[in-house]
């Protein structure tokens, strides 16, 4: 589903939440902010691509300041996404609604040793 759609009936303010909601599903509160801010930088990111790539429709090639002017079809498109809430915001919603879904990265498949950990074999 479009990231959009999904985003137009969450209320754009912040709402304090309940911690104990984030911590279930990683067990770490520094994990689940974790999550939710590299799930924030990409739909940063996509709604950033798409809001130029439709504004560049209206560029004009070899534009000056005496050329400029205003296009009302512009101007909604960049109210419609400054209308969109934060992009952290709609994050916390995904995560919280459980659509989002997160792994950890391994390296060569070794498991993950603390600096200080001692391995008994």
């Amino acid at each position: 589903m479009d990231i959009k759609k999904r985003a137009q009936g969450l209320p754009a303010d912040a709402e304090s939440q309940n911690i104990m909601d984030f911590v279930e599903d990683t067990g770490n509160v520094y994990e689940t902010l974790r999550v939710i801010a590299s799930r924030s930088d990409q739909i940063s990111r996509e709604l950033k691509e798409e809001l130029l790539a439709k504004l560049e429709e209206f560029a004009v090639a070899g534009e000056n300041l005496e050329e400029i002017h205003e296009n009302k079809e512009q101007i909604e498109i960049s109210r419609f996404y400054e209308r969109l809430p934060n992009p952290s915001l709609i994050a916390t919603h995904e995560f919280l609604n459980g659509q989002l879904q997160f792994r950890y990265k391994e390296k060569d498949g070794e498991a993950k040793i603390g600096k200080n950990t001692r391995v008994y074999q």
